[in-house]
């Protein structure tokens, strides 16, 4: 029997519901039946970024997104259209949708074809070249403005043994996940093998955020060997959090393994089409990113 722990902060009640992911590299995630319950979380303040005592924390790799162009040493492009495990429709390309400018990385879906079908339309999915396990991770972002439905970014992270374990055994962790037509709204999850959608034991949390689109705001996860703290802001905005359990093994904790990180917007989908995909109203739409960045104790 797996063991959690869910740890509710003030103003960030959370919901636990129906979601998933990617069944391997090349897919994305399932949709949760219903969100509901969520208050408001304080806006962005200036806070110091990693927290803890003096110290504690270093960065150990970070991009600021500085210069004109994605830094090819840092970042990779998935591509194709085939729906990546979700029906979803867009074709991920090899960088056109990704651009850097005045300090921000955006990530731009568009309609290129008539609609309303695979292949119509064009974004980005970028994967970081280097892997993790353990450590603080957090991304300043702002979600695409609020203009309609169909929209479903995400910034996560997948276990390098997708390719030989396969998912959920590799394990995700979804740091953020948003769908346009649920504006205000921020999710997070985890998946494994003792914890996914198809098994309707997944563990998500969501919280509203009033800013989500008009604001960059902190996307975090502190993950130990002992638990993940999942939170907006600061590490006191605590969104959820999952303890190891005392028998812990690869089904229930596949996380003592490198994980690497994943941006992408997906246009439709089981979870960001569930209610339509807005043609007339939504593109381009452009997720920013400001930074994203990597702490360990020393």
């Amino acid at each position: 029997m797996k063991q959690i722990s869910l740890v509710i902060a003030l103003l960030i009640p959370l919901t636990v519901s129906i979601s998933g992911c990617s069944q391997s590299e090349t897919e994305a995630k399932q949709t949760p039946q219903s969100t509901q319950d969520v208050d408001a979380v304080p806006a962005a303040r200036n806070a110091p970024l990693i927290g803890g005592k003096e110290g504690e924390w270093k960065i150990v790799w970070e991009d600021n997104f500085e210069g004109d162009a994605v830094d090819s040493t840092k970042w990779k492009f998935e591509q194709g259209q085939h729906g990546w495990g979700n029906d979803e429709w867009q074709n991920y390309t090899g960088g056109e949708n990704s651009t850097v400018s005045d300090g921000t990385l955006k990530i731009t879906a568009r309609k290129t074809g008539p609609g309303q079908k695979a292949g119509d339309y064009t974004s980005s999915r970028m994967n970081s070249t280097q892997s993790f396990t353990y450590g603080r991770m957090e991304i300043r972002a702002k979600m695409p403005e609020d203009k309609g439905k169909g929209l479903w970014p995400a910034i996560w992270m997948l276990g390098d043994s997708v390719h030989s374990a396969g998912w959920p055994s590799c394990g995700e962790l979804d740091i953020l996940e948003y769908v346009s037509y649920q504006p205000d709204v921020v999710h997070c999850a985890i998946h494994s093998n003792a914890n996914n959608h198809r098994d309707k034991t997944q563990v998500e949390a969501h919280a509203k955020l009033e800013t989500v689109e008009e604001e960059f705001h902190i996307y975090g996860l502190e993950w130990t060997e002992d638990k993940m703290v999942f939170y907006t802001d600061e590490p006191t905005n605590v969104k959820m959090s999952f303890d190891r359990p005392k028998d812990s093994n690869n089904d229930n904790w596949p996380w003592d393994k490198p994980q690497y990180f994943i941006m992408n917007i997906a246009v439709g989908g089981g979870w960001g089409g569930m209610e339509g995909v807005e043609d007339a109203k939504i593109f381009p739409a452009t997720m920013e990113v400001d930074y994203v960045r990597v702490y360990q104790k020393k």
